[in-house]
C-alpha cells in the first residue's frame, strides 16, 4: 500500500462500509461541531500516481507499468509516515474476484468507479487514509446542536432561506467547491460533469430544511432520500463534511443575516436531517443492496427515438406496477436517471423500460442508441408511490402522455392479474401524432380481453379515426366529471402537473390524484 498524504481534519473521520453493498458504519455525531474547515496536514514523501493504460472496453486489469518517481527538490524532504494495517477489519484483496454470473463492466478501473464506491478500491484507499482506525461514535446529546429546533429555529430558517435563495447558484457553486477542496476522497461520488445534477444535494437540504415544521413528510421525504442515496455510495462519515460546507456555504451567502443564533439553528435542523437519512440507509442496508447489476437481454427500437428494453438483474428485484428506479449505464458513469418499469412483476424476473432519447439527454440517448444485448447496467432501488389499493373497488381513471404509458400498462397488467371485474378501467393515451402510439397495439389487447377496460388514444397534432383530438389534461376534463375517481398520471412533468390541477376540477379530490414526479 503506497504512502498518502493524512488529512487531520476536525469533522468526523470517514468511516467504510464492510463490504460492496453493507450498512455504514456508525461514526460521530451528524449534529457537527463548529469547527474549521481548513485541515492540518502531515507532510509524507510525494508519490508519483500509476496510471493504467485503458484499451477498448476491457474485462480484465491490463498490466500497470511503474512510472519513474520525480527526482526530490533540493528543499528537505518531508518524514515519511507509514500507515498501520487495520487491525479487526483487514483491507480486502484487490486482486480480481471470481467472476459473478453477471460481470460490471471496467471493475478493476477506480476512475470510473463502475462497482461503487464501496469496492475493494475505495475501501482499501480509505481504511489508508484512516490509518485503520475510526473515530468512536459521540452520545447524541453531547452537542448543543444535537437538540431539535425550536420554533425559533424554523423562523430563523425561513429568514435565512429568503436570503440565500435568490443566490442559490453561486451558494451551490461555493458548497461543492468546500467538499471538493477540503473533501476531495468525496469526489469520485459524483459525475465527471457537474453541470445537470450540480445543484441537486445543495437544493435537496434546502428543500428539507424548508420543511422542518412538518416532521412526518420530513421524515417521509428524507426517508427516501437516505435510501436512494446508498446507490451513490453515502456513508455515514459523508454527512459530517457535508453539513459542515453546507453551514459555511450559508453563511457566505447569508451575509449580515447570519449569526450565531442562525448558524445553531442550521446545525440543529442538519442533525436531524442526517440522522433520518442515516437512519434509512442502515434499516435498507438490511435487507436491500444499495444497486442491482442488471444485463440488457433485448433492446427493440421503436421509431426513431423510442426503445424497449428488458433487462435480467443479478439478483431478486422486489417492485410493484407503477413504481419507478434510477439507472446508470457504463457509458455515463454516476450519473442516474429516472425510468418507470413498464411491466408488472414478472415470473421470470425480467424488468422492462420505454426509454425516449431526449435532445441533450446523456442516459436516455445512449439506452436508445447504443445500449444492445449483453451490455450490463446497474438499477437503484425501486421508488414511488404510484401504485395501486387492490382493496378500493372505486373506478380508476389513468392517464398516460408518450412514454408516460409505461407506468400505466404496468398497472392495468396488474389490475388484470387481482380481478377487477366490478373495477372499471379508462385509460386516456396522449401522443402528439398516430406514429406515436407505440404501445396502443398492446392495450388494445387488454382492451379486447377485459370488457372493464376502455382505452382512448388522444393525439393532440394531428387527426385519426378513433382517436380524440387535443392535449391530454384538455381532453380528460372535456371526458368528465370524474367524481370517485381515483387517478394515475404519468408523462412529462408540465403535462402531469397540468392534468392533475384539471382533474381536481373535474370531481377529482387531491388525494386521490396519484403521481410520481420524481425527487432527486
Amino acid at each position: 500500500m503506497s504512502t498518502r498524504q493524512v488529512k487531520v481534519r476536525s469533522l468526523s473521520a470517514l468511516l467504510v462500509r464492510s463490504g460492496g453493498g453493507g450498512s455504514a458504519t456508525a461514526t460521530a455525531v451528524p449534529g457537527m461541531a463548529p469547527a474549521s474547515l481548513a485541515p492540518a496536514v502531515v507532510p509524507v514523501v510525494p508519490v508519483v500516481p500509476v496510471v493504467p493504460v485503458v484499451p477498448p472496453m476491457p474485462t480484465e486489469p491490463p498490466a500497470i507499468p511503474a512510472l519513474p518517481v520525480a527526482a526530490p527538490s533540493p528543499a528537505p524532504a518531508p518524514a515519511t509516515v507509514e500507515l498501520p494495517a487495520p487491525a479487526a477489519t483487514p483491507v480486502p484483496s484487490l486482486l480480481p474476484e471470481p467472476r459473478p454470473a453477471i460481470e460490471p463492466l471496467f471493475r478493476w478501473a477506480p476512475g470510473l468507479n463502475w462497482a461503487g464506491p464501496g469496492d475493494g478500491w475505495s475501501q482499501a484507499w480509505a481504511m489508508e487514509a484512516l490509518g485503520g482506525t475510526a473515530a468512536a461514535p459521540a452520545p447524541l446529546a453531547a452537542a448543543p446542536a444535537a437538540q431539535p429546533p425550536t420554533p425559533r429555529d424554523l423562523e430563523l430558517i425561513r429568514a435565512s432561506l429568503a436570503v440565500v435563495e435568490p443566490l442559490a447558484d453561486r451558494a451551490t457553486a461555493h458548497f461543492y467547491a468546500l467538499i471538493f477542496l477540503h473533501h476531495p476522497e468525496v469526489r469520485s461520488l459524483f459525475p465527471a460533469a457537474m453541470d445537470v445534477q450540480r445543484d441537486r444535494l445543495f437544493r435537496a437540504l434546502l428543500a428539507a430544511a424548508r420543511g422542518a415544521d412538518d416532521p412526518a413528510a420530513l421524515t417521509a421525504y428524507l426517508t427516501r432520500l437516505g435510501q436512494g442515496h446508498r446507490k451513490y455510495g453515502t456513508l455515514t462519515g459523508h454527512y459530517g463534511p457535508v453539513g459542515e460546507c453546507l453551514v459555511a456555504s450559508l453563511a457566505k451567502y447569508c451575509g449580515s443575516r447570519w449569526d450565531a443564533e442562525t448558524e445553531l439553528a442550521w446545525r440543529r435542523v442538519y442533525a436531524l436531517i442526517s440522522k433520518i437519512m442515516i437512519d434509512a440507509a442502515e434499516q435498507a442496508a438490511t435487507s436491500s443492496p444499495p444497486w442491482w447489476q442488471a444485463e440488457v437481454v433485448s433492446h427493440q427500437t421503436l421509431g426513431r427515438d423510442v426503445a424497449v428494453l428488458t433487462v435480467r438483474p443479478d439478483q431478486a428485484y422486489p417492485y410493484r406496477a407503477g413504481q419507478y428506479t434510477t439507472l446508470e449505464t457504463p457509458w455515463w458513469p454516476r450519473v442516474w436517471r429516472h425510468f418507470s418499469f413498464a411491466t408488472a412483476p414478472r415470473p421470470d424476473g425480467l424488468l422492462s423500460f420505454h426509454v425516449k432519447a431526449l435532445q441533450a439527454g446523456w442516459v436516455s440517448s445512449a439506452l436508445v442508441r447504443r445500449a444492445a444485448p449483453g451490455d450490463v447496467l446497474r438499477l437503484g432501488p425501486p421508488a414511488g408511490s404510484m401504485v395501486l389499493d387492490h382493496t378500493d373497488p372505486a373506478p380508476l381513471l389513468c392517464l398516460g402522455g408518450g412514454t408516460g404509458i409505461a407506468p400505466i400498462a404496468a398497472l392495468v397488467e396488474e389490475a388484470a392479474e387481482h380481478g377487477t371485474a366490478a373495477r372499471q378501467v379508462e385509460v386516456l393515451y396522449g401522443a402528439r401524432q398516430s406514429a406515436e402510439l407505440y404501445q396502443l397495439p398492446a392495450l388494445r389487447e387488454l382492451e379486447r380481453r377485459h370488457p372493464w377496460l376502455a382505452v382512448h388514444p388522444v393525439l393532440s397534432e394531428e387527426s385519426a379515426e378513433g382517436a380524440l383530438r387535443g392535449l391530454l389534461p384538455d381532453v380528460a376534463v372535456q371526458r368528465g366529471p370524474w367524481d370517485g375517481r381515483r387517478a394515475y398520471l404519468s408523462g412529462p412533468p408540465a403535462m402531469v402537473r397540468r392534468a392533475a390541477a384539471a382533474l381536481t376540477r373535474s370531481g377529482v379530490r387531491p388525494e386521490h390524484v396519484h403521481h410520481d414526479l420524481p425527487e432527486g
